[in-house]
């Protein structure tokens, strides 16, 4: 098996060097682990082909799904979620809440370690903490008045200046998350993050090799929970010894990598080829509905500022060809549902609005378009081909909009300048984005005006307000159905469809899940 394995692999590479001349460097892969012998080792490792590399290792600076993917092994948090999107202990081994609800008070495990072989105590929460507050977007949104103050070795409080039902399911967020890292790390932080990459998972940081790899190595001093793993909570133990992350922007090279053998695992795979792997029993397919898809329209200063233009492009929106467009057609990959919210989330997902999603209108959106004045001025769709659901939506789109009689030049970039265009309203009016799940509605950046900013609009700020302000999950309900009722008329954005990103594995890995993104620990790689 061992020997098959190595023939597959090296055909490929062999392959891949004769059609695009080029070295593996180039391509972004790295050779296969051998011993000192030249003999293939691979039962000790995962190879996971991604699409994208991330801008830092530091999960608290931004919200890309490539970065929490490649960091959630290396850093944990106070408290995690589990199947349910329950909250649940992760570094605090209990909690409690003051009758007043403005008082968290956290128990720390003991003796968990961190990968440089310190103890993790309430000086390094209390650090950790008190910075992600004030850069991840989270915290800024809820606790930006609050305060971690230690207790005792073992014991963080927080303080909150007002109640808020939010809290516990802000502190396990899973994008931008509040990583626990060592003070003296903490401290010496740059603008951009940590220079050092610490934590407490059961994956430690090794080596980040700039357009080929990121490589974790098993920690061996890892302290795991005693509960059964679920979610993201439980017990967690690293059953291989190594973890490549190789970012892969072709899909055909991943494609083509995880037939050979020469990826264990490999994300974004195109959606054409979804059932071939999912029928054949040398492959295993996940699929989960784990983000939303959305098209963002600038609001600021361009021609979007005007919410009748906004409403008649949602008008005219067909959710259906776009999703069927975005997956290759495949049913089982998108779901057409007007909640910003999915539906495994049950406390949050809602109905509100309903009446305005979908609605395939040409007609009305062409008068409304002309009500509202519009006169042929060129809008610009940025996108990009290093994802095919993000490139395909937005062929469709400016289609639909080139019917309605508006001027689209599609302006298509790598994501990374996507990304960085859309930090400035003069480079664009629309792009189009699959958006990570959230654990609260605060946390949607469809809300936040840092992210889209939008004129001051204060019943949208109010109801937002009053979400996060709410001193329970079931009264903060409430206030979100009336804020996303609201949201489908001034349209911050327009809802698509909730879709699937496909991640294949060979039949050896087993164990592998995918809940908010992969699950490394508790997989072992039998070859």
């Amino acid at each position: 098996m061992k020997f098959k394995n190595f023939v597959k692999r090296m055909s490929f590479l062999i392959l891949v060097m004769v059609l695009f001349g080029c070295t593996q460097e180039e391509e972004g892969t790295i050779p296969a682990k051998t011993s000192s012998e030249g003999n293939e080792v691979s039962e000790g490792e995962l190879r996971m082909a991604i699409p994208a590399q991330p801008s830092t290792l530091d999960p608290r600076m931004s919200s890309m799904i490539v970065l929490r993917d490649t960091t959630r092994s290396i850093y944990e948090t106070l408290v995690t979620l589990d199947s349910k999107y329950d909250v649940a202990p992760m570094l605090a081994e209990s909690f409690e809440q003051s009758e007043d609800g403005k008082t968290y008070t956290f128990y720390l495990r003991e003796g968990v370690k961190f990968h440089n072989g310190k103890e993790m105590t309430a000086e390094d929460v209390v650090a950790s903490m008190n910075s992600w507050k004030d850069k991840a977007m989270q915290g800024r949104m809820l606790l930006k008045e609050a305060t971690f103050e230690k207790k005792d070795d073992y014991t963080v409080v927080l303080n909150m200046k007002e109640p808020s039902g939010l809290v516990l399911s802000v502190l396990a967020a899973t994008n931008e998350p509040p990583a626990i890292i060592p003070k003296e790390v903490i401290e010496s932080e740059g603008p951009s993050g940590v220079k050092e990459y610490i934590g407490t998972g059961p994956f430690k940081f090794v080596e980040w090799k700039a357009d080929q790899y990121i490589h974790l190595t098993k920690f061996e001093d890892y302290q795991p929970l005693d509960s059964p793993a679920d979610g993201l909570a439980g017990k967690k133990e690293a059953l291989v010894n190594d973890v490549y992350f190789d970012f892969v922007p072709d899909s055909s090279t991943r494609l083509n990598g995880i037939r050979t053998g020469l990826y264990d695992i490999a994300s974004e795979m195109p959606y054409e080829n979804y059932k071939e792997f999912k029928d054949d029993p040398e492959y295993k397919t996940l699929a989960p509905f784990n983000d939303i898809q959305y098209l963002v329209y600038e609001k600021q200063e361009g021609i979007f500022s005007d919410v009748r233009i906004r409403q008649a492009v949602n008008l005219m929106l067909d959710a259906e060809e776009i999703s069927v467009a975005s997956v290759s057609g495949i049913k089982d990959l998108y779901r057409l549902d007007s909640s910003y919210m999915l539906e495994e989330q049950e406390k949050w997902h809602s109905d509100a609005g309903k009446e305005f999603y979908n609605q395939n209108n040409m007609e009305e959106a062409k008068r409304l378009l002309e009500e509202a004045g519009y006169d042929g001025e060129e809008i610009v769709f940025i996108t990009s081909r290093d994802y095919d659901h993000v490139y395909y939506s937005s062929i469709v789109i400016q289609q639909k909009l080139e019917e309605i009689g508006m001027n689209v030049k599609l302006e298509v970039y790598d994501w990374a300048t996507v990304i960085n265009k859309r930090t400035e309203p003069k480079n664009w009016d629309l792009f189009f984005s699959g958006f990570p799940i959230v654990n609260t509605p605060i946390e949607l950046l469809a809300f936040t005006s840092e992210y889209y900013k939008d004129h001051n609009n204060t019943k949208a700020e109010q109801l937002y307000e009053d979400i996060k302000n709410s001193s329970t999950e079931q009264e903060a309900k409430k206030s979100w159905d009336e804020l996303q009722r609201y949201a489908w008329e001034y349209l911050p954005v327009t809802k698509i469809s909730d879709f699937a990103r496909v991640t294949v594995t060979t039949s050896g890995v087993e164990g592998f899940t995918d809940f908010s993104g992969p699950v490394l620990w508790n997989t072992k790689n039998v070859k």
